[in-house]
């Protein structure tokens, strides 16, 4: 007997509500908008961004610098229009956040306060309540989603499956908070789903950060690039929580420094710009050092001392809550996941390559986050794009579709949450072979596991099959990149190739009997006139 799927009519559909969904939900009015969101409104991995937003205001800074710091940091793979874009838009849209009411730290003359981070050549970084910038903004746009015309809120609700129709995207299969599954007809999608930080033992991210955007853009056919490029953020607080609470990079901009447990600094030994260096070098620096046997601490007490509390807020919560005064001991540190920079490939207005759809925020790869995503780029990137999605919304025709109620649906999940003893297997397996440090073997055997466990997984769309789903395609993606650059390192490969100096895109054939990643060879030549990689499927079936 068919299920009876209900039908609900939108012209637009978005699926997340981060910065970068809230963005673009925003800015499609006067359109009908469905805001589609497995949790609530103000939730997600822009809710916990501590370190900031950053932004070229200051007196001795320009949008060109942004940018160019932004490249440097991408280590050869950022796309150079797009950091324009992202560093020159980002003054507007910052400008229009604090016109409708976000409030950022001031100095004492009532001047925008700005912080360093490190790969940052000028002090750029706007903070909000010390380290709860993320929230901030969740909260400034949260306030106008809830007030804005023609925009219906679906919460607790999980995208299933996004409907495509002769070619092109015609709506989103939806469970709703009932258990009834519903057809969103809708001829545009935005997908702003956020990353995959949950597919990790040790992660800074919430809960709910599983890849299901991933998923979804790739069971409809959408093109997908540098899947392979994790960042870790070199210093999670080491406690028994999960998620592990981040400890800002800005506690080092203000002069913290690493020390192992005979108070000695190591990072500064490895790097001229030691606890300033590039996220992936300091992660992979505590990484070695962990493995060494060592342990490893963030020493705040000189730098910031018995400021903490004021400056800090929501660290310093976080650390007393795990017993741990940083005003008179150093804070024990680990490495976690926290940013993926591949995603949903898009171009310069967030579009995909499936007509019809759209993605922002940290699903999508716009080129401006390269190998390594420069600090605090993150918020500006989602503001940016999802203002640039809006402004497409609006702009571009759609044409009429369907989405025949009666068409095959996918059997449904008894639940879609995540959970048990295989979801634990899959992160515990991510953590050990598709980390900071990566080899062929490591990643072999972690693929053939995995791809005996997607044949596995229960009937139905649920978060555990967005994770499987995830770690086949960042597996396969990091075993076909055969060098090191960025938050990929390979131990067997630990020097950057210039034959590998692109973006490595990709499509995905997605059914029961697995996910197949299908690599695209570079079309143009390579600089140093070697062969380019072969374009093949990368996971057993």
């Amino acid at each position: 007997m068919s299920e009876a799927i209900e039908r609900l009519v939108a012209d637009v559909v978005v699926v997340g509500t981060g910065v970068a969904g809230m963005t673009a939900a925003l800015g499609a009015a006067p359109l009908a908008v469905h805001l589609v969101t497995k949790t609530d409104l103000e939730s997600g991995s822009s809710l916990w961004a501590q370190g900031g937003v950053a932004v070229a205001l200051g007196h001795e800074d320009s949008p060109e610098l942004h940018a160019a710091d932004t490249v440097a940091a991408g280590a050869g793979l950022v796309d150079p229009e797009v950091a324009d874009i992202v560093t020159r838009d980002g003054v507007l849209a910052i400008r229009r956040l604090i016109e409708i009411g976000a409030e950022f730290d001031r100095g004492v003359r009532g001047e925008l306060a700005f912080g360093r981070e490190a790969a940052h050549s000028r002090r750029r970084i706007l903070h909000a309540g010390g380290d709860a910038t993320g929230a901030e903004l969740v909260r400034t746009l949260a306030l106008r989603v809830r007030a804005a015309a023609g925009l219906t809120i679906f919460d607790r609700s999980f995208a299933e499956q996004l409907v495509v129709e002769q070619g092109r995207i015609a709506g989103v299969l939806v469970r709703h908070p009932d258990g009834r599954r519903r057809l969103h007809v809708a001829p545009r999608v935005v997908l702003a789903t956020g990353g995959l930080g949950q597919l990790y033992r040790y992660t800074t991210n919430p809960r709910e950060a599983t890849g299901d955007g991933l998923l979804l853009a790739a069971a409809a056919g959408a093109r997908l690039v540098d899947v392979e490029f994790v960042q870790f953020h070199p210093t999670a607080l080491a406690v028994a929580r999960d998620p592990l609470p981040l400890l800002t990079e800005a506690l080092r901009g203000e002069g913290s420094v690493l020390v192992d447990e005979g108070g000695e600094r190591f990072v500064a030994a490895e790097h001229p710009d030691g606890e300033l260096a590039p996220r992936d070098v300091v992660a992979r620096s505590i990484w070695r050092h962990l493995a060494d046997g060592h342990r490893a601490f963030l020493d705040t007490r000189q730098a910031i001392g018995e400021r903490f509390p004021e400056r800090f807020p929501q660290v310093f919560a976080a650390c007393r809550e795990a017993g741990i005064d940083p005003r008179r001991e150093p804070l024990p540190v680990v490495p976690a996941a926290h940013f993926m920079m591949g995603g949903v490939a898009v171009d310069d207005s967030g579009g995909a390559s499936l007509p019809g759809l759209w993605a922002c925020g940290e699903v999508s790869s716009t080129g401006a986050h390269g190998a390594n995503r420069l600090a605090s780029n993150s918020l500006l990137e989602a503001l940016v794009f999802g203002a640039r999605v809006a402004a497409e919304l609006r702009s571009t025709p759609a044409p009429a579709v369907s989405a025949d109620a009666s068409l095959p649906l996918p059997p449904a999940a008894d639940d879609w949450r995540g959970g048990g003893e295989l979801h634990r297997e899959v992160r515990d397996l991510a953590w050990a072979s598709l980390g900071l440090v990566r080899d062929a073997y490591g990643l072999s055997g972690a693929l053939a596991r995995l791809a005996t466990l997607w044949r596995e997984l229960p009937a139905g769309a649920s978060e555990t099959r967005s994770l499987v789903a995830a770690a086949l395609l960042v597996g396969a993606a990091a075993r076909h990149r055969e060098e090191s650059r960025g938050a990929h390192f390979r131990s067997d490969f630990p020097a950057p190739r210039e034959a590998w100096r692109f973006r490595q895109f990709l499509t995905a054939s997605v059914d029961a009997d697995g996910v197949v990643p299908h690599f695209e060879t570079p079309a143009a030549p390579l600089a140093d006139g070697a062969p380019p990689p072969a374009a093949s499927p990368e996971v057993p079936r």
